[in-house]
């Protein structure tokens, strides 16, 4: 059973006849009738008034327009705009406010086509969406249809994706400004490096809330909601979001040398390509920047705990040596947020690797789940791994605060559960 029903009126035409509001509200009556009782949320999508026509000409008519109607209207809500984009993204703030998942929409055959493209842009596999035809008929021609429309063109598909970008980029920032964390031991005048907080975007989901940087099938952040995000974040630092690659996490060590074949999946990337900016995520798991401004070569990292323990922050290091000809007394490392040892906790067998590492990594070893200072760990492996300890910065105010701590900067999956948000580590060689 639904949970939701979306009646789509946008773009019928409708004539005066005073029957065609008695087929409205027979339509709208059968609706409440069949999904009222187990429905949370009833809503009729239409293009602002619906427009009448009357003798071959076309002129404004309120879709309130009989007593009857206008008390079975107030069961629905009802969103009336002019793009598509932004009535449907207005219903499924509405559908996100109410934690609905399973939609069933009420659409014309000459629109369900169309309507579907939107709504594959819009949202994501979270949602389970089931399409029933619209009967509207009434004897004085309620509504004019056409014949199914059974596929789009490429470029109605692209003129889709660009009602929606266009849409998406009028809305404002939530939560604050947008704010990039830099080190000082990185240097400007040669790179382009940064790690987001959670401030500034447009997501507005509690937890993905506001400048979430990934999408997946789990989430309820659409990938046109992230890459605005993104488009965002590359105007404020500067780089060219055409020439953006994110890590394909496996929380393992594989490093992705750019240029060569790219693996399925990998939790490094090293670069000394110029204009092309790679990305760490992390909530949590922490993202880690390596620069070489002798050999002007970059790197990045996501370095959860197992990847720590797999040494996946040395293995970035030692594909910049091997490829680009770095050395370990050049190269900076700086460490981006993280969980602290505050809030995570690992089974005392997996804890008992970082014990091993150095005792200092753990707290309250002798309970069944102690705390883990993947920081730590990470800065013992670096210098042991030949980096200089000046050359490591994990120190920074900002950077050093912990994600789960600190619900006002940071996303967490430790605090936030499933539906987490993502921040990124950022670098790029400048042009």
């Amino acid at each position: 059973m639904a949970e939701a029903v979306l009646v789509d009126f946008f773009g019928l035409q409708f004539n005066s006849q005073k029957n065609s509001h008695q087929a409205l509200l027979k339509t709208l009556d059968a609706v409440r009738f069949h999904h009222a009782a187990k429905a949370k949320f009833l809503c009729i999508m239409c293009y602002n008034n619906i427009s009448c026509e009357r003798d071959g000409a076309h002129n404004n008519c309120e879709l309130e327009g009989s007593n009857g109607l206008s008390t079975l209207l107030r069961e629905f809500e009802t969103v009336s705009n002019p793009s598509m984009a932004a009535s449907l993204y207005t219903i499924k703030q509405k559908i996100d406010e109410k934690n609905l998942s399973s939609i069933k929409v009420i659409v014309s055959m000459h629109r369900k086509t169309l309507l579907k493209a939107f709504i594959d842009q819009l949202f994501t596999s979270v949602y389970n969406f089931e399409f029933e035809d619209l009967q509207v008929t009434s004897r004085g021609g309620l509504l004019k249809q056409s014949t199914e429309v059974s596929m789009i063109t490429a470029q109605e598909v692209e003129a889709i994706q660009n009602e929606i970008q266009t849409y998406l980029r009028t809305l404002p920032a939530l939560k604050g400004e947008l704010t990039i964390i830099t080190s000082p031991l990185i240097s400007a005048d040669i790179f382009l490096h940064g790690f987001t907080t959670r401030t500034g975007g447009i997501s507005y989901i509690p937890t993905l809330s506001s400048f979430n940087l990934f999408s997946s099938s789990k989430r309820r952040d659409p990938k046109v909601v992230v890459q605005e995000n993104l488009r965002r974040l590359g105007n404020a630092a500067g780089f060219n979001v055409e020439k953006f690659y994110r890590i394909k996490t496996d929380h393992a060590n594989d490093v992705w040398i750019m240029g060569r074949k790219e693996p399925e999946s990998y939790d490094g990337i090293t670069t000394n390509q110029r204009g092309v900016t790679i990305a760490a995520l992390g909530a949590d798991c922490m993202p880690i920047v390596f620069a070489d401004p002798v050999k002007k070569a970059c790197g990045v990292a996501h370095s959860g705990w197992k990847g720590t323990l797999l040494g996946v922050a040395m293995a970035t290091v030692n594909a910049m040596v091997t490829e680009y000809g770095c050395s370990l007394e050049d190269i900076i490392v700086v460490l981006g947020p993280s969980v602290g040892p505050c809030c995570f906790t690992l089974p005392r067998e997996s804890a008992k690797e970082f014990h091993n590492l150095d005792p200092e990594c753990v707290r309250l070893f002798d309970s069944p789940d102690p705390y883990v200072d993947i920081r730590k760990a990470t800065r013992i492996l670096l210098e042991r791994g030949g980096i200089l300890p000046q050359n490591i910065q994990d120190l920074n105010q900002d950077l050093n605060l912990c994600t789960s701590c600190h619900p006002d900067k940071f996303f967490s999956h430790v605090r936030d559960g499933h539906n987490f948000g993502t921040q990124i580590g950022f670098i790029s060689i400048r042009e």
